[in-house]
């Protein structure tokens, strides 16, 4: 196991720089990089204060300034060498190749250097924004394998009764409704939309709940007060997110707990543990239990790390949660490329690592299951 487990560390080094090769490749052909967002914004700004100096007639740019030559649209007028300090400070004064080995190189040390417009380094707003987007991975995973396992076990059971059918009638609709829609209902419905204001509808906590009382530094610190505060108005700002976010999530896994428990009673050696006279719990629970619930488990890991990166950003949008979803979003569409690039490097990173603990705990759970002997 040890030479298949170092086989795919040392897999993972080329996967992860062709995922970033790919990306920053696309990156190059891009239009609107950080230099031209600078420039529209000056030329902007520059160009309102024109038109309020000359009544609204003004083209700034127009003229035969320097800048003409830069590459950039819309660089008319300004000095070129403002537009070469403008590169330099984003890196763009170097050849692609030679950005991308330094861009590798940092990466590998886990120095992902400064956002461009924010003034903090992208290690740190990665770890700023991490809260919200594990409170949704955490208890969206939990809440779906809590609801779904026993639901699928109870559908395997009753597999072609009258509960069968409504409840995947019900699973299968709830899966067909897409989260941002029905996060936009329930804000009608319960957030002050229309009907009820019940549920708040901006960050993981209500302004004045983090006081001195929750700061161990300050003198006036009470962890009780600060646990009987901060837990119930935590929980009453991710109802409605969670609920949202949840209504699609146990489809796949009540479905395939379903079938993989089906498949599972339709064996031999049920019919003879049955024969034995064992009873039905114990057949269920000491035998086809864990044989079932083998591939439901061993997805678990890649299960909390979908609900942790991906689909959040609508919700998080629509709620205002400022999470990882929405800060991937905010640095592509500014062009902050520090930030998209390590965004991507640790997601890849943490993928591909979630993907061999994923196979790993295939091999606790069932023993006979052994990679390193397959053929590759």
């Amino acid at each position: 196991m040890g030479a298949y487990i170092l086989r795919r560390i040392l897999l993972m080094i080329p996967t992860l720089i062709g995922i970033m090769a790919i990306s920053f490749a696309v990156i190059q052909f891009a239009p609107g990089g950080p230099v031209e967002q600078v420039i529209a914004s000056l030329q902007g700004e520059a160009g309102g204060a024109t038109d309020r100096v000359s009544g609204g007639g003004g083209d700034f740019g127009s003229g035969q300034g320097g800048g003409e030559n830069s590459g950039y649209r819309g660089a008319q007028g300004l000095d070129p060498e403002f537009i070469a300090r403008l590169e330099k400070q984003f890196g763009f004064d170097k050849p692609p190749l030679e950005r991308f080995g330094k861009m590798l190189w940092d990466y590998s040390r886990f120095d992902f250097g400064e956002s461009y417009f924010r003034s903090i380094s992208v290690l740190d707003l990665i770890l700023e924004k991490m809260p919200v987007s594990i409170s949704l991975g955490i208890w969206i995973t939990l809440l779906s394998y809590l609801i779904s396992i026993p639901l699928g076990i109870r559908k395997a059971l009753k597999d072609g009764s009258a509960f069968d059918v409504w409840t995947s009638g019900v699973v299968i609709v709830a899966y067909a409704i897409p989260g941002f829609l029905f996060a936009v209902i329930l804000i009608v419905l319960f957030a002050g939309g229309s009907f009820y204001d019940w549920f708040p509808l901006r960050g993981l906590l209500s302004d004045g709940v983090r006081g001195d009382w929750c700061a161990p530094w300050s003198p006036a610190f009470d962890a009780g007060d600060c646990v009987t505060r901060t837990i119930p108005d935590y929980f009453w700002h991710l109802t409605l997110p969670l609920i949202a976010m949840s209504l699609s999530a146990f489809a796949t896994t009540t479905l395939l707990t379903k079938n993989s428990f089906l498949d599972e009673i339709r064996k031999q050696y049920v019919t003879t543990a049955r024969a034995k006279g064992l009873s039905e719990r114990r057949v269920l629970y000491g035998h086809v239990f864990r044989n079932a619930m083998l591939i439901i488990v061993a997805g678990f890991p890649g299960a909390f790390i979908s609900a942790f990166f991906a689909g959040s950003l609508l919700i998080e949008t629509i709620f205002s949660l400022d999470g990882l979803g929405l800060l991937g979003f905010e640095s592509i569409y500014k062009r902050d490329y520090p930030v998209v690039f390590a965004t991507l490097y640790i997601f890849s990173l943490i993928g591909l690592v979630t993907t061999l603990i994923s196979d790993l705990t295939y091999t606790w759970i069932d023993p006979r299951i052994d990679f390193e002997r397959r053929e590759v």
